[in-house]
C-alpha cells in the first residue's frame, strides 16, 4: 500500500471520529441557579410546573406565546417563556425538561419535553389479575 493511501485512510478515520464527537450531545441537566450562572448558554433544566402561579396562554391573541413558572428540585424558580404552542397535558405532567437559555431572570425556552411517570407505574390490581390468571 502506498504512503498516500495510508495517510488518506487515517485522515478519513480522523474526520469520521471528529464528526461523531461533534454530533454527540454532552449536555447535562442544570438547576435554575446554575442556568442563571450560565447566562445566554444553551442548557437543559428539569423542573416541575408551579401550580400556584398562573399559566399565560391565549391562543386567540397569540398562539405562539406561553409563559409559566418552573420550580426545580432545589426550590429555585424562574419564569419560563416559550414561543410556540402550548404542549398538551402540560398542567398534568409531573416534570418538564426545558431546553433553552437564561436571559436575565427569564428562561427563554426552545423546546419542552413532558415527563409523566404515571404512565410507567404498575397497576397493582391488573398485575394481581394477570398473575392469578396464569
Amino acid at each position: 500500500m502506498k504512503k498516500t493511501h495510508i495517510v488518506m485512510l487515517v485522515a478519513i478515520a480522523l474526520a469520521i471520529s471528529a464528526l461523531l464527537l461533534l454530533s454527540a450531545d454532552f449536555s447535562t441537566y442544570d438547576t435554575i441557579q446554575s442556568a442563571r450562572n450560565k447566562q445566554g448558554k444553551f442548557v437543559h433544566l428539569i423542573a416541575s410546573l408551579d401550580k400556584q402561579s398562573p399559566i399565560e396562554y391565549d391562543p386567540a391573541t397569540n398562539p405562539n406565546y406561553l409563559s409559566f413558572t418552573a420550580v426545580d428540585s432545589l426550590g429555585g424558580s424562574t419564569k419560563v417563556v416559550y414561543h410556540n404552542t402550548k404542549p398538551a397535558e402540560l398542567e398534568h405532567s409531573e416534570r418538564v425538561v426545558l431546553k433553552g437559555k437564561m436571559q436575565g431572570e427569564v428562561f427563554e425556552c426552545k423546546e419542552i419535553l413532558l415527563k409523566c411517570p404515571s404512565k410507567y407505574k404498575d397497576d397493582k390490581e391488573q398485575l394481581k389479575k394477570n398473575v392469578t390468571n396464569e
